[in-house]
């Protein structure tokens, strides 16, 4: 039991400290971006880079975790929850500011939230993989918020709106194929084998039961 638990990694690790680090950088970018109704372009650009900085850190935190054997429960909990802090806290901003469609912002944090519920629902019966379209879609919210946070204008304002609508739409097609997976994975894991295994051993016992003298 004690082998166990010492084989367990730390949740003090590089991986966690990028992703508390994220967490904590998210007022800062709200607050950057929010100085003044937005209406400063060295405010925003500042906002910018600090959402890149974030934004990158959910890139690597990942990936070191698996690549050290550093996984841990924290992680698997606090990962989610700064990457939906961080966007709920850009499109919440921009629609504050008039810059991003407030249908947008409902679209997106409701998709986010219903992939994150139903992520914790079915960790027992296993962990789905990032699909391409899953970072596809991370990449584009990723890139369409920066764009929205630089005070731009004209053709690159639009370029801007262009790849909000790809995020949407491929946020979209995402969340129903993660869905999709969830079911299956219910349905097909070992938990659910084991669970219908025991039931159908327990109404064994009943009809046993039910016929003996």
């Amino acid at each position: 039991m004690n082998q166990v638990r010492a084989a367990r990694p730390s949740a003090w690790n590089l991986a966690n400290a990028l992703t508390a680090g994220r967490l904590l950088l998210v007022p800062v970018f709200w607050v950057l971006l929010m100085h003044d109704g937005g209406s400063h372009a060295r405010w925003r650009v500042a906002a910018f880079f600090v959402f890149v900085v974030a934004a990158l850190t959910d890139r690597y935190d990942g990936e070191l975790a698996r690549r050290r054997g550093q996984v841990t429960d924290l992680g698997k909990i606090a990962d989610p929850i700064a990457d939906k802090a961080l966007v709920g806290a850009a499109l919440v901003g921009l629609s504050l500011l008039g810059q991003v469609a407030w249908w947008v912002t409902v679209v997106i944090l409701a998709r986010e939230v219903a992939v994150t519920a139903v992520r914790f629902a079915v960790i027992r019966h296993g962990v789905i993989a990032a699909s391409r379209g899953g970072k596809a879609k991370t990449l584009l919210q990723a890139v369409a918020i920066g764009l929205y946070v630089l005070p731009l204008t004209g053709l690159s304002h639009t370029v801007a709106a262009v790849t909000m609508g790809l995020a949407v739409l491929v946020t979209l097609v995402t969340g129903a194929d993660y869905l999709l997976q969830a079911v299956r994975l219910r349905r097909v894991s070992e938990r659910t084998a084991a669970r219908k295994a025991a039931r159908e051993r327990s109404r064994e016992v009943r009809e046993l039961g039910e016929r003996a003298p």
